[in-house]
């Protein structure tokens, strides 16, 4: 147990080793260019700012560029399954992706509140120091103490819905999401419980 808590947590610390290993996910795109297929394709979703309105459709405000770019190219390859989000991005060029993720990576967040704060209240425990005792390390250390997230391995979580961040945590305890570097999301929220996955997405939908 504790070599495989020691590795995990080596595959945090090892950024710039995930970085080399994946130097096409840099995303310099033109944010101007992006404005029509926005408009038109991710809007409806996401909201034209990049602050969803839909609680199950995450908020991609202020993400990370080569996060998002990550995202829609696995969308594309099938690497990451979505039936919504695989129609949209194929017909997408890999230009077309890197204009919209800095499109939105340029956007401001708007700033959320948890709906219930005894959740929040032990979710804030989990996010600063995780849960001794059952190997769920501290979310801050890989998606910073204010959930501003890590270019390219770790999203910004600061104030995204709680109803899509406590889905994406059930889709890798589930693996039915198998993007996540080294598996350490799958490994992280299968040591958690409904009840510690639930609380840990209401502080995250709080966080300023």
């Amino acid at each position: 147990m504790k070599t495989q808590l020691a590795m995990l947590f080596a595959a945090v610390l090892s950024v710039p080793a995930f970085a080399a290993e994946a130097p096409t996910l840099s995303a310099k795109g033109d944010p101007k260019a992006a404005e029509a297929i926005v408009n038109s394709v991710c809007a409806g979703c996401h909201g034209v700012d990049g602050n969803s309105a839909i609680p199950a459709n995450p908020s991609l405000a202020g993400q990370g560029a080569e996060y998002l770019n990550k995202q829609l190219a696995n969308f594309k390859s099938g690497e990451r399954s979505s039936a919504v989000m695989m129609g949209m991005v194929a017909s997408l060029t890999p230009a077309d992706m890197k204009n919209i993720s800095a499109y939105f990576s340029e956007k401001s967040a708007k700033a959320a509140t948890a709906k219930d704060k005894a959740k929040a209240t032990l979710g804030q425990k989990i996010y600063r120091g995780g849960v001794q005792g059952s190997g769920v390390p501290a979310c801050a250390s890989c998606h910073g103490a204010k959930g501003e997230g890590i270019p390219i391995q770790f999203p910004r979580l600061a104030g995204q819905h709680a109803d899509y961040t406590l889905d994406q945590l059930n889709k890798f305890r589930a693996g039915e999401r198998a993007n996540d570097a080294a598996k350490m999301m799958r490994v992280i929220s299968a040591k958690m419980t409904p009840q510690e996955m639930e609380a840990v997405a209401q502080y995250i939908q709080g966080m300023r």
